[in-house]
């Protein structure tokens, strides 16, 4: 593939997705990482898109320092909605954390819902929600991080457009993490610099376990995170549809049905 046609593929997927990861560049233009940070200044010096940690972004995104909110459904609304299988989804995630591990994780209202059944476990536990850390301070057993940044409001979450927020001296044997839709390109999120928070984080992880009801399988949209085949279990709840399954079962993810 010539360096145009990488060009054209490339500004495809940044204007599509508003974000696209080195990682997932490397997989789809199959050149070497050195080609694609190349081909991402070159198209940086020509005013076509932005590098950003991990990736590159769309010209027309917003910087980090200018946003003053995340775009999305506010956490206080997300809570709401479908508290039966997300505490389910909860429940079923926890019973995967081992005594003395150390995890991520990530902000969201299905995440939290993991937090009442860690206190026995002894976990050290690096998280950017405020949410999270509010339900584990009570656990006297469990050990707290957060990275460095700005709290965004809307979330209660800890978020930073740095490259050294703190996390870096981190490593976890498991992520668990949400995200705003999932469909068969991958994972996606609703704001940029969620993107770039959660891909340092996944870095620092063995295994990633994203927790998702099956709402967030129905008519996906966002910026693309990750790749599914980068997710290595999914926990879900029982209204997954068979199709949905496949999709997982395809990429590889083991799928994990909350009772």
């Amino acid at each position: 593939m010539h360096s145009a046609e990488r060009e054209e593929m490339i500004l495809k997927l940044v204007r599509a997705n508003g974000f696209i990861s080195f990682k997932d560049l490397d997989q789809r233009l199959r050149v070497s990482p050195a080609t694609v940070r190349r081909d991402l200044g070159r198209m940086e010096d020509g005013g076509l898109l932005v590098r950003v940690h991990g990736g590159a972004k769309a010209v027309n995104t917003a910087a980090p320092e200018d946003v003053g909110h995340l775009s999305g459904v506010p956490f206080h609304v997300n809570i709401a909605r479908n508290p039966q299988a997300k505490a389910a989804i909860g429940k079923a995630a926890a019973q995967l954390c081992r005594e003395g591990e150390a995890v991520i994780i990530d902000g969201g209202s299905t995440t939290l819902q993991m937090c009442p059944h860690l206190e026995q476990l002894g976990l050290q536990v690096l998280t950017n929600s405020l949410h999270i850390v509010s339900a584990l301070l009570p656990q006297p057993r469990t050990r707290i991080s957060l990275p460095a940044g700005t709290v965004f409001r809307e979330q209660n979450i800890v978020l930073s457009p740095l490259d050294d927020d703190g996390s870096g001296q981190f490593h976890a044997s498991k992520m668990f993490l949400g995200a705003a839709a999932v469909g068969p390109f991958g994972l996606l999120q609703a704001d940029v610099l969620l993107l770039q928070a959660e891909s340092r984080l996944m870095e620092r992880a063995d295994e990633l376990i994203l927790l998702a009801d099956s709402s967030k399988f129905e008519a996906p949209t966002g910026h693309l995170l990750c790749p599914l085949g980068d997710i290595d279990t999914v926990v879900t709840d029982r209204r997954i549809s068979s199709q949905t399954r496949r999709m997982f079962r395809d990429a590889g993810v083991k799928v994990i049905v909350a009772d």
